[in-house]
């Protein structure tokens, strides 16, 4: 039985997320990790602006931070959509 996307940009505003934030979830979702620096490159913001919406979304549990700190930090979705895919892409 398949699960609804939770990561619909209509959910994600219904949770109180941000344009830029749902931008974030929705490039993880397609490529699978973002770092702080795709982030500011994607959402046209500064580092700090970049950090708070990531630790936002680290705090609301949609993210999971991989690393602790410096350029081998990035962020992955955590839940449902994580590692669905199988082998060969097949779920």
């Amino acid at each position: 039985m398949f699960s609804q996307d939770p990561y619909t940009p209509e959910r994600l505003r219904a949770l109180g997320l941000n344009e830029r934030q749902i931008q974030a979830v929705l490039y993880v979702k397609e490529r699978g990790r973002i770092s702080n620096q795709e982030y500011q490159e994607l959402a046209g913001v500064s580092k700090r602006i970049a950090s708070r919406d990531l630790d936002d979304l680290v705090q609301r549990d949609i993210f999971e931070r991989v690393g602790e700190t410096g350029k081998g930090t990035h962020y992955i979705l955590k839940g449902p959509q994580r590692g669905q895919r199988g082998q060969n892409g097949v779920i």
